[in-house]
């Protein structure tokens, strides 16, 4: 059987694949709870890719199962031990500014254009074909393989919740819904926030901060800050002061008088929450002039506590700095800040934790280190690290497979962000965007390289062969 080639098979079924693919990705398959019916929880279009590929699979051969409407399998083989490969069919919403209709599916210059044809359709429909090829060449399984299909990765992974609920959990299994060659380890992420009790304003301090604002979401760098200031006398020097500081940080930024009120804000650089260095820190930049400030006391000690964050984002601030050779830094993101002197101060953090580190420990640190402060934890989630030893049979089945049909080092990867392999209790990350290849997920123009996904789908045509042989 070793003398297959896989990549044959893909060819032979190439006009088969993309007429499926486009099919799918025509699908507006975007979260719409608004809308929600006991027959499409999460919308009239997530129902309708579901059914997609459900109904794909049987006119294929494929046993099929709707669970719920939050998500569903299609299996193949035989045997007590259960493969599975991970997909999901929603979408995050197109944006503004496409060139192409963002639900066509065309192709030009050898790219399939559309939203999800990198996340995750693209790849969806290379596993399921990987299955197909495996199907359709009679070849023997010891094991049984199921491709599940879920609906709320991009939202918060009902379907897969659900799923596991009712189903059993694979034996083993990988997810094609991140970057090759594998990645065998996910750091812990979790979100909190740290919180300002109500305080009684000081009316001596001759400043006073009315409002602070920045961030919308934990797991991104904010770049826009804002901050509303009481000032009782002159406000020259403040204003002339702050722009002289942006001019110094070589940051975009505002200072103007509102209704008796001072108005800074700040234009800082957005980046994913799972690298803070990458971006600017809107928030912490505007804390970190503030803080200088004759503030009320409220209001100071608001600012002084995000200024702590200023430019450090491996965990000095609370004394759980951690790095492991497997997954690298322990990194903490101020996400989103909120100030005003008629309630109480509030950070959202989120903190994403190397596989090795005691997350228990780690939380009581923090803990402590606020009590000094006066300040609380509150709305603390967390979601584990996932890890697959370097030696384990499933990384080196895939390292095999990969480096077969490539030619390439299977060389390890560890991230910071999150894939459906969370989900299972043994599986990785694999495939299907390839090494230096442009990251376009969630961007106008989405796309795919249809010879790349045809290359993944003979990777994973190979990897379900010989994971279920």
């Amino acid at each position: 059987m070793s003398t297959i080639n896989w990549m044959d098979e893909v060819l032979k079924r190439k006009e088969d694949f993309i007429k499926d693919l486009q099919g799918l990705l025509q699908i507006k398959s975007v979260l719409d709870e608004e809308n929600a019916t006991e027959e499409a929880p999460l919308g009239k279009g997530i129902k309708e890719a579901l059914q997609y590929m459900l109904d794909l699979g049987e006119k294929d051969g494929f046993t099929s199962k709707n669970v719920g409407n939050l998500a569903g399998h299609l299996e193949m083989g035989q045997g007590s031990e259960l493969v599975g490969v991970l997909g999901h069919v929603d979408v995050v919403p197109e944006g503004d500014g496409w060139s192409v209709d963002p639900y066509s599916g065309i192709i030009k210059d050898g790219k399939i254009y559309a939203r999800g044809s990198s996340d995750d359709k693209g790849p969806t429909i290379a596993a399921y074909y990987a299955m197909k090829i495996v199907k359709e060449l009679g070849l023997p399984l010891n094991k049984r393989v199921r491709l599940i299909i879920g609906t709320d990765e991009e939202s918060n992974w009902r379907c897969v919740d659900h799923y596991f609920e009712h189903e059993e959990m694979p034996t083993t299994g990988f997810v094609p819904d991140a970057d090759f060659p594998i990645i065998f380890a996910e750091k812990g992420i979790t979100d909190y926030d740290v919180v300002q009790p109500i305080q009684t304003i000081d009316d001596t301090a001759s400043k006073k901060l009315v409002s602070f604002q920045s961030g919308l979401r934990y797991n991104m760098v904010p770049d826009f800050a804002e901050a509303k200031i009481n000032v009782q006398h002159d406000a020259t020097d403040l204003i002339q002061g702050y722009l002289a500081y942006l001019n110094e940080v070589k940051l975009e930024g505002n200072a103007n008088v509102e209704n008796g009120v001072v108005v800074l804000n700040l234009v800082g650089k957005s980046a994913h929450g799972a690298e803070p260095s990458k971006g600017k820190n809107a928030g912490t930049y505007l804390a970190h002039y503030l803080q200088q400030l004759e503030l009320d006391n409220a209001g100071k000690q608001y600012v002084t506590t995000v200024a702590e964050f200023h430019d450090k984002s491996r965990g000095e601030v609370f004394g759980v700095e951690y790095e492991d050779e497997e997954s690298g830094h322990l990194t903490i993101n101020v996400g989103v800040m909120s100030y005003s002197n008629e309630s109480l101060g509030r950070i959202g953090i989120n903190m994403r934790y190397p596989v090795t580190f005691d997350i228990e420990e780690g939380k009581k640190k923090i803990e402590t280190y606020l009590e000094t402060k006066g300040l609380q934890l509150e709305n603390f989630s967390d979601g584990k690290p996932t890890y697959v030893k370097k030696d384990d049979p499933l990384i080196k089945t895939l390292q095999k497979v990969y480096e077969e049909q490539t030619g390439d080092e299977a060389y390890l990867l560890a991230i910071g962000g999150g894939t459906y392999s969370r989900a299972l209790d043994h599986g990785v990350a694999f495939g299907a965007m390839f090494p230096g290849r442009e990251d376009v997920m969630h961007q106008k123009d989405e796309y795919a390289i249809v010879d790349d996904l045809l290359k993944a789908t003979a990777i994973y045509a190979q990897a379900v062969y010989e994971l279920a042989k």
